[in-house]
């Protein structure tokens, strides 16, 4: 046996449940600080980007913030879901954390630096290496950078302070064939570097592949057995967890080797619709190689080998009121990291006001499918979930939000038309709109909540079903688009007031 099963037959074993932080967190990268365990995602889009998360027993996840949150650090000019913030990595030397990224469509590689992982952050530190997917390697005072341009991983020595480059750029590898060779990392294990990198495209074909090297500028040879980790294989063809890759390595507390790792759950036949989410496996070492789960696919539970037997998995129930918030106070730091909006957000279209929140809608009338749209959002967590708020129209209109897209999302609302007010389930699915209730109600308020039930959603207006939507139709796979279903209250012209804001997973 594998040290995997060798450490289960000897009863050191607890139940891991995975994905570990469930809903749109891609591309996870994650440090070791004795005990601690900070972990941060890919955010594309969204204000404020990266979320940074922290734990003790790899099970339980508290986001502690936002790496990025101020608007010097994060330009998001003209950023869909397709640009922005690509693949972060976090790294922890000699006292100073560092995240290193890529703004697609906005500057390129940069890295941040802090003291405390939860901030603040310094400004951005740009670089001069491009390729995504950028990561960080420190040994004996030097620090290696590493990305993918022109599709080839390549390696470069970078002054941590002032990011300039003090070495020619080397190609070190191009893979073993996949598409889109990306997502590297370089460890030290035994007296080897090992470069581990994902191929195939963050789909179906999504695996991850290894290479090694006594000499960090190579040559690297790639594993015999790779790719090391896929679930596009018939051992994990019939899992509803798919295309898992682009991965980072750490070593637990223990001494333990773990991967947290991207994948996504389908619902509703090849379909996913709450983007790619963060997984946990453990890692062991067999004849010189990274074995990742004794080379079997991952499950949603599975019995794992740990030093401290995980608490047990916290709610993420929320009840969110708006008592006692000041009129000034940015919305998206005042509820909760939790909290994102499309793009850098229009601070005037968001105050508190006599306990409630009043949203004004941006300009140009486009509602969600503009730019900067005058939302507040938060990710879907979870297949089954519930969001209710309680809304008052002033003019315009305004309400509920499922959005995946700026072409690709589900509104529940409240207008005026005609002299009267109406509750209304609108679509919009690429180049299709499509309203699907418009019910009159007698005053300007109701109570408006979304049902999430694995495979389609549920309007209700004041706890009666008007409409239902299929969630495929918000998948990645028919909308596109890096993110995942984010879920919150938005206004497209005019203003609405909200009297609070409620998430639920468990009924």
């Amino acid at each position: 046996m594998t040290g995997l099963f060798n450490f289960l037959a000897a009863g050191i074993a607890a139940l891991l449940i995975n994905p570990i932080i469930p809903g749109f967190h891609p591309d996870p990268s994650v440090v070791a600080v004795g005990e601690d365990y900070y972990l941060v995602n890919s955010s594309f889009h969204y204000f404020p980007g990266v979320p940074i998360y922290h734990s003790r027993d790899l099970q339980n996840w508290e986001q502690t913030g936002n790496v990025l949150d101020r608007p010097s650090q994060l330009p998001l000019k003209d950023a869909t879901s397709w640009l922005g913030i690509y693949a972060p990595t976090i790294r922890y030397n000699d006292g100073v954390f560092y995240m290193i990224t890529t703004n697609v469509g906005n500057g390129g590689n940069f890295m941040v630096t802090a003291t405390d992982p939860a901030g603040p952050w310094s400004e951005p530190i740009w670089l001069e290496q491009q390729g995504i997917d950028p990561s960080l390697y420190f040994e004996d005072g030097r620090c290696y950078m590493v990305s993918n341009p022109d599709g080839v991983i390549t390696l470069c020595e970078i002054d941590p302070v002032t990011g300039k480059t003090l070495s020619p750029s080397k190609a070190l590898w191009k893979g073993t064939g996949g598409r889109y060779p990306e997502g590297p990392h370089i460890y030290r294990h035994d007296g080897w570097y090992y470069l581990l990198i994902s191929e195939g495209g963050t789909e179906l074909a999504h695996g991850l592949t290894v290479a090694r090297s006594r000499d960090i500028y190579g040559p690297y040879e790639s594993n015999p057995a790779n790719p090391i980790f896929t679930h596009c294989s018939s051992a994990g063809q019939e899992s509803n967890i798919q295309g898992t890759g682009h991965a980072d390595f750490f070593q637990a507390a223990d001494g333990s080797w773990w991967t947290v790792f991207l994948a996504y759950r389908r619902y509703g036949g090849e379909f996913h619709h709450l983007g790619r989410e963060t997984f946990l496996a453990p890692v062991t070492w067999a004849n010189g190689w990274p074995v990742i789960n004794d080379g079997q696919p991952v499950a949603e539970r599975m019995q794992v080998p740990m030093a401290v037997q995980p608490a047990p998995r916290v709610s993420r129930d929320r009840h969110y009121s708006f008592e006692g918030l000041a009129a000034g106070n940015c919305p998206s730091k005042a509820l909760g990291p939790e909290w994102m909006h499309v793009q850098e957000p229009v601070a005037g279209n968001y105050s508190f006001q006599g306990g409630k929140l009043i949203l004004k809608g941006n300009g140009g009338g486009k509602g969600l499918n503009g730019w900067h749209p005058t939302a507040l959002l938060r990710r879907q967590e979870n297949p089954e979930a519930g969001f209710e708020t309680r809304v008052t129209l002033h003019d315009g209109e305004g309400g509920l939000a499922v959005y995946q897209i700026i072409n690709g999302y589900a509104t529940f609302s409240l207008r005026r038309r005609a002299g009267r007010t109406e509750a209304v389930v609108s679509y919009r699915i690429r180049n299709l709109s499509h309203e699907a209730a418009a019910v009159p109600i007698r005053t300007r308020s109701a109570t408006l909540a979304v049902r999430a039930c694995e495979d389609h959603y549920e309007f209700l207006l004041d706890g009666r079903e008007i409409a239902r939507l299929d969630s495929a139709l918000l998948s990645t796979e028919v909308v596109g688009g890096f993110t995942g279903v984010t879920v919150g209250m938005y206004c497209a012209g005019g203003s609405v007031s909200f009297d609070y804001f409620n998430y639920r997973e468990t009924y």
